[in-house]
């Protein structure tokens, strides 16, 4: 499977659409940074609450800094399938391989699960 390089822990499929539903809250009343290059300028910056990367993406070395970035700034992070369901979830018409949630408004319940859900995957 594409991505099992830079992927560090499984998501199941009721996760990633959890981690899907809380873009879709968050893009209409918060902030995403969409794009590779905008979501690692969130992370650096200290502003990403929670970053989602897409595991179709290629090749895969446009987002395997990603994680790491992540980790060494202390930001959460989460795979999902694919770029096109990103994409869609963050209110483009075209696929995404990674965004970072800013600034959560509405979805700020639903994010914080999910950032919860990590912490757990990523104790397994």
């Amino acid at each position: 499977m594409a991505g099992k390089n830079f992927v560090d822990y499984e998501v199941s499929k009721e996760d990633s659409e959890k981690v899907l539903d809380a873009l879709e809250a968050v893009k209409d009343s918060g902030s995403i940074r969409k794009g590779v290059n905008e979501t690692t300028k969130a992370i650096e910056r200290g502003q990403a609450k929670l970053v989602v990367v897409a595991k179709d993406v290629q090749p895969e070395e446009i987002v395997m800094h990603i994680p790491a970035l992540c980790k060494e700034k202390k930001v959460p992070y989460i795979f999902v399938e694919s770029k096109e369901e990103l994409g869609k979830a963050a209110g483009l018409e075209v696929s995404t391989a990674a965004v970072a949630v800013v600034e959560e408004g509405r979805g700020k319940k639903q994010v914080e699960e999910v950032v919860e859900k990590i912490k757990e995957l990523q104790r397994k």
